[in-house]
């Protein structure tokens, strides 16, 4: 049996024998003998690369060895493919086919003994969907710091900016943190005092990360680390005061809180930049009773000044009528004073005789 092959420009025929590849074919019509095991198989110079289950024959043979560019790569090499002088694709491991008779191919072997990649096109390649069979980036943000470990040990910490990292080399472990200031919200703690008194205690805790290494290496999560240290020590300096001694120094009790809780958060690596205690929410028949106390002591203070200012006043007239007794011509004028204060309101008619005015006018009174 015959079988009637065309082969059409910008293809290549390869001619196999029982499975033995023993001619390149150019552009035109062939007849393969069937009968006598041979076959045809036809290539598409434009697909670029020689996928074919013979491909080490192929190469091998160098049949198409001008027409065509092999990249052999180990297990410690990589290489970059650039068509017509645009990046195309990263070549992994392997033996690959490469047609060149359409398009300029150029490849860029590369030694990956190091995991980390760096090309004076980093970019370009590292954002190219191409390349995530073979590529792991790093994108780390103003603000931000990244740790790196390699095979389980820290290897770096970066800086911000764009990373790329072969895969398959190493076990390879990122943590990307924030360097800048957070907010921590405690809310809804319920705390007991030393006197047996129930309250909910709302904080906020404002910190940073100091030391990235530190903070991924000695727990899970140092956020997580920092909001239960601020609740133990919270318990344990509340628990230690009365109500009303806690009322009473609310400063000094988030000053002792802080100074704490920043020597604690310095194990995981973390800086506490201020701690405040928001709200103090008692409960309410503690709230009525706190109320009825502090409106006790209010009108007691009122009562207390009330008789100051009664005993400062009787004080005041005690003195005055011992420099009136001692001196009658102060006397007369205060008493001058009086009358003038009595015409303002009022009409008074004087009779003067032979005696002085002073005198008539103590006989009025």
């Amino acid at each position: 049996m015959f079988k009637l092959v065309k082969i059409n420009n910008a293809e290549t025929g390869l001619r196999f024998k029982n499975g033995r590849l023993v001619a390149a074919l150019q552009p035109g019509w062939y007849l393969a003998r069937t009968l006598f095991g041979e076959r045809i198989d036809v290539l598409c110079e434009k697909d670029l690369f020689i996928w074919h289950q013979e491909l080490d024959q192929i190469i091998n043979s160098g049949l198409l060895a001008e027409r065509t560019m092999v990249v052999d790569l180990k297990d410690n090499q990589r290489a970059v493919l650039w068509i017509d002088d645009r990046f195309y694709a990263l070549l992994g491991t392997g033996r690959q086919m490469i047609w060149k008779t359409q398009k300029d191919v150029r490849v860029e072997e590369l030694v990956v003994d190091d995991p980390r990649f760096e090309h004076r096109h980093l970019y370009k390649i590292g954002k190219s969907a191409a390349t995530k069979e073979l590529l792991e980036t790093i994108q780390v943000e103003q603000g931000e710091t990244c740790v790196y470990y390699r095979d389980g040990k820290l290897i770096a910490e970066f800086e911000p900016g764009f990373y790329a990292f072969w895969k398959g080399i190493a076990a390879l472990k990122f943590f990307v943190l924030s360097k800048k200031e957070k907010v921590l919200d405690l809310t809804g703690q319920d705390i007991m005092t030393a006197d047996k008194v129930s309250l909910r205690l709302n904080a906020v805790v404002n910190f940073k990360i100091r030391d990235a290494v530190k903070s991924v290496s000695v727990c899970e999560s140092a956020e997580t680390a920092l909001y239960r240290e601020c609740q133990l020590i919270m318990r344990a300096i509340i628990g230690a005061r009365k109500i009303d001694e806690m009322l009473a120094s609310k400063e000094q009790l988030t000053f002792e809180i802080a100074a704490l809780l920043k020597s604690k958060a310095e194990v995981y690596g973390i800086e506490v930049i201020g701690f405040g205690v928001r709200d103090i929410i008692l409960p309410g028949k503690m709230r009525e009773i706190m109320n009825r106390v502090v409106a006790a002591q209010k009108e007691a203070e009122a009562n207390q000044i009330m008789r100051r200012e009664e005993t400062a006043a009787t004080r005041s007239q005690c003195n005055t009528a011992k420099m009136l007794e001692t001196n009658p011509t102060l006397m007369r004028l205060r008493e001058l004073e009086l009358i003038e204060k009595v015409a303002e309101k009022s009409k008074i008619n004087l009779f003067l005789g032979e005696k002085g005015l002073a005198e008539k006018l103590v006989n009025m009174l």
